[in-house]
């Protein structure tokens, strides 16, 4: 059999690639189309109804459309500026998010064999973020942007807001690190066992299982530093968001320099790490910001979001205990010993659920506040039950 030549192999593909090109961006617009006649259709809904009068500052749908001003002008000088420093931001953030791509492409510093692992992992720990995490970030920045007065320092904004904001925060920053946790914790021992499932020994043989490993604690500064930040965005005024793009400006030169460094250093997980390095610096920037904004009151948002020490205590049991358990069951011993494996790791999970839910129970009664009733129902007689075991007063929301 002769090879086909290079050449004559690659010709249909670039006869059709203008046409994926045309395709791609066709789904891009119908998509974007589809979802801003969706906003528009629910707002004609929502002004049809009696209680529209008295939720949205709009009478009609002609008023969302853009139109002069009293003074003849189609923009508001102030919410101009103010987009134009989030786009500022926007395209700093994604010089940050794929700046990953733009190293590997132009220095080449990784082979296309581990660029395929790198993006089926970072795809792959992507999920969580946003799923999960992404969500969460924009209902909250929605809450704070609504509740706080923009640019306004605590001592100005509305004093029963601010013990609501400060409580909300510390909660928020609560849930997402125990979530995060879990994944780092459980992470660690059934990486390996996971992409074996998901690509079998391609992905579990090589540096996949040490990438998604890191890509865990990645995720954990990725979930504290999407909290902060959305908190952070929803109090600065205009000028203290330049200045923070600026500030974004010297986190991208040390995040492409740590890039350089670290991945010839480490290889692919060079990229995981740098992007941590990238996190750590954006995490202490917002939570300098918090401790500033916060600073003239009793409230300490940042202290009251880190977890009790008998839920430290119990992500460090199991991730020990999952580590013995995949040194010992997992994963060239058949699948037998796989589900003790994932036995073992479901007994540590619950374990970890149980004290969380007996130690934390001022975050579960936040949880329970904020989730759909029956979610929330469900969580409530669940916790209840316990408490009442564990002998806990049930009807109080903070423990010391």
């Amino acid at each position: 059999h002769t090879p086909t030549p290079p050449h004559t192999a690659t010709r249909p593909l670039l006869h059709t690639l203008p046409h994926a090109h045309s395709s791609t961006l066709s789904y891009k617009l119908a998509y974007s189309l589809g979802y801003v006649l969706i906003y528009y259709g629910y707002f004609t809904h929502h002004l049809r109804s009696h209680d529209s009068a008295h939720t949205l500052p709009i009478k009609n749908t002609w008023n969302i459309l853009p139109r002069p001003d009293g003074a003849g002008g189609w923009f508001n000088p102030y919410l101009t500026q103010l987009s134009w420093s989030f786009f500022k931001q926007s395209f700093l953030k994604q010089l940050l998010t794929d700046g990953e791509r733009y190293i590997m492409t132009i220095f080449g510093v990784l082979s296309f064999a581990q660029q395929g692992v790198y993006d089926v992992i970072n795809n792959l720990g992507s999920l969580v973020a946003r799923f999960i995490f992404l969500p969460i970030e924009e209902s909250f920045y929605v809450f704070f942007a609504a509740t706080l007065y923009r640019g306004e320092p605590v001592s100005k904004q509305k004093q029963e807001s601010v013990p609501l904001v400060a409580e909300t925060l510390a909660m928020l920053l609560k849930f997402v690190l125990l979530v995060a946790l879990t994944i780092l914790s459980f992470g660690y021992a059934y990486s390996a066992l996971a992409l074996d499932l998901y690509g079998g020994r391609l992905l579990s043989g090589g540096s996949g299982p040490s990438l998604l490993r890191w890509f865990c604690l990645y995720v954990l500064l990725l979930a504290v530093n999407g909290v902060t930040e959305c908190f952070v965005f929803a109090a600065m005024s205009q000028k203290q968001v330049d200045r923070y793009n600026r500030t974004m400006l010297v986190f991208s030169l040390v995040f492409l320099s740590a890039s350089l460094l670290l991945t010839q250093l480490f290889g692919s997980v060079g990229f995981v790490l740098a992007n941590c390095v990238n996190m750590a610096t954006r995490i202490t920037h917002s939570c300098h910001f918090i401790l500033s904004f916060f600073s003239p009151t009793r409230h300490s948002p940042l202290r009251e979001a880190v977890p009790s020490f008998p839920v430290w205590l119990a992500f460090a049991g199991a991730c020990l205990t999952t580590a013995l358990s995949e040194a010992i069951l997992c994963c060239d011993s058949g699948w037998l010993f796989r589900l003790l494996h994932v036995a073992v790791g479901t007994v540590c999970l619950c374990v970890v659920v149980l004290v969380t839910v007996l130690v934390e129970r001022r975050l579960c009664l936040f949880l329970m506040d904020r989730l759909p009733a029956r979610v929330g129902g469900a969580m409530r007689r669940l916790s209840t039950a316990l408490w009442k075991l564990a002998r806990l007063p049930v009807d109080h929301a903070h423990v010391d």
